[in-house]
């Protein structure tokens, strides 16, 4: 079948991209054929192929006209989406949801239906966790709402927090004092206050003790009210130090509780906290857990792919474990049987 779609001229380029690259990346995945023509876009293919495009084309056009940029993560998730049958233009409403602005001036947004329903998380509970893979976010994002916060008065000051989980070499024999020495296990949040903050509004929030940046083991001790407080490398935490943490918090305070469960540095013996919490919290009212996946993930499109592949790996390990499992139970069983038998 053909189809016919009239775009903004406005919006065709943004669309098409540099040298027609996103057009001929629809028409492989969608295995249709795109012809603008006396200012109609044609589509044609089959059905389904042809009303997915054309649906993606006008999802598409909306985030343009409202002044944003079609890249390459865009086109990505709105061809993983290709498959979910939605009224509403999913792609310009997220678009429409901004948290901030970075010193620069860009917007912060969600990307993807998975930021999204985190960032409501947030808003609507007093504490969040989020799993999932590098990429997706989770710490950019919970510093992007902790800073909005704090800059609207609704909390008064910022504490950002991670284990310092040695990896490799013991914090004794790195260079310096020890805030020297715990500086390179909480560069994640620097570099996020600095990108949205800026380094000199940091700097003086800092100095004035708003803003605080330390280790996880300096929390044990403390309350703390009208904060926003975010937990980040949390499945490095063991359940000791997660309950040390939950505990802390006070009036007028939101926790964010950040975590990729497949990348944990503690020994292999020791449970994670970030996992126990969930078994343990999760019908707690007031707490929400998140799950955030492959697809949410925001960085260069390979890093998607290597995390999916990853994913696959670890489902594939854990079904060839089980059936070995099974087998090897079953031949217990049998051998059981023969000696009775014997008997």
């Amino acid at each position: 079948m053909t189809e016919k779609l009239v775009l903004p001229i406005s919006a065709q380029e943004d669309i098409f991209g540099s040298r027609d690259a996103y057009l001929r990346r629809l028409e492989r995945e969608l295995g249709v054929t795109v012809v603008l023509r006396d200012g109609f876009v044609s589509v044609s293919g089959e059905e389904t192929g042809v009303r997915t495009a054309l649906r993606i084309m006008e999802q598409l056009a909306g985030i343009s006209m409202n002044g944003s940029d079609i890249d390459e993560q865009k086109i990505d998730y709105a061809l993983e989406m290709k498959s979910e049958e939605r009224e509403e233009n999913v792609l310009e409403r997220i678009d429409r949801t901004v948290i901030c602005r970075t010193v620069s001036g860009r917007p912060v947004k969600p990307k993807t239906l998975g930021q999204e329903e985190y960032i409501e998380a947030i808003r609507n509970h007093m504490i969040t966790f989020a799993g999932g893979p590098a990429g997706t976010g989770k710490t950019f994002l919970a510093m992007a709402m902790a800073i909005t916060a704090f800059q609207a008065g609704e909390v008064q000051r910022i504490i950002l927090t991670r284990p310092a989980i040695e990896a490799g070499e013991k914090l004794g024999f790195l260079p310096g004092d020890l805030q020297q020495k715990i500086d390179p296990y909480l560069r994640p949040l620097y570099d996020a206050l600095f990108q949205i903050m800026g380094a000199e509004n940091f700097q003086r929030n800092q100095e004035k003790g708003l803003i605080e940046v330390a280790p996880l083991a300096y929390m044990r001790g403390r309350t703390l009210d009208n904060a926003y407080v975010i937990l980040d490398e949390a499945q490095n935490t063991t359940p000791e130090q997660m309950k040390m943490f939950l505990t802390r918090l006070g009036f007028g305070s939101k926790a964010i509780i950040t975590g990729d469960p497949t990348q944990k540095d503690l020994s292999p013996s020791v449970p994670s906290g970030f996992e126990i919490a969930e078994r343990v919290l999760k019908n707690v009212e007031g707490i929400r857990f998140c799950t955030l996946t492959a697809r949410d993930v925001v960085r260069h499109p390979l890093v998607q792919k290597i995390v999916k592949a990853y994913e696959d790996y670890d489902s594939r390990e854990v079904r060839s474990r089980q059936h070995e499992k099974a087998r090897h139970e079953k031949a217990c069983h049998e051998y059981g049987n023969r000696r009775r038998s014997a008997l």
